[in-house]
């Protein structure tokens, strides 16, 4: 009887640990850690985040979208489908949308040309994009004039100087 139960408790446990493992999601990996040490993960299934910036660049039925985590960019390839949901990249008028991307990370990629990025399997929105108005600094506009009236008044000296 005892050891039915410690039988049972067994498999419950392994069972359970199993489903808990395979809830947990893994940690994004950087860009930096990602292009510091590159060969470790060189192959490796890993998960990026980051804005999605500059132009999404389709090539057929694929598509190209760089990813700025805030401090680098890393180039991703993904399915021309899975690039349609994202709606807004970052630019001078804009945030772009924060997209997490399941894939293979790539070294020195064969197929692109011997170039650092990631063939995704999944994406994911995160975070959508917004429009961004940069605000004037009107205390820099301010000190500039103020700076051009001095220079100003120099060269007015100088030139009365020389005469």
């Amino acid at each position: 009887m005892n050891n039915m139960r410690w039988l049972f408790r067994t498999v419950f446990f392994a069972v359970f640990f199993l489903f808990a493992a395979r809830a947990c999601y893994a940690q994004p990996v950087s860009s930096a850690d990602l292009i510091n040490n590159a060969t470790r993960f060189d192959a490796a299934r890993i998960s990026y985040e980051g804005e999605a910036i500059g132009d999404i660049m389709y090539r057929g039925n694929f598509a190209w979208v760089n990813l700025h985590d805030g401090t680098n960019a890393i180039g991703v390839w993904l399915e021309g489908d899975a690039a349609k949901t994202i709606q807004r990249t970052g630019s001078y008028q804009s945030k772009g949308d924060w997209v997490e991307v399941t894939g293979t990370f790539h070294r020195a990629c064969i197929v692109h040309g011997g170039d650092l990025d990631i063939h995704a399997e999944t994406v994911r929105v995160i975070k959508p994009g917004r429009p961004y108005a940069e605000k004037l600094n009107v205390r820099k506009i301010n000190f500039a004039l103020v700076l051009l009236v001095i220079l100003g008044a120099v060269w007015i000296l100088k030139q009365l100087k020389l005469k």
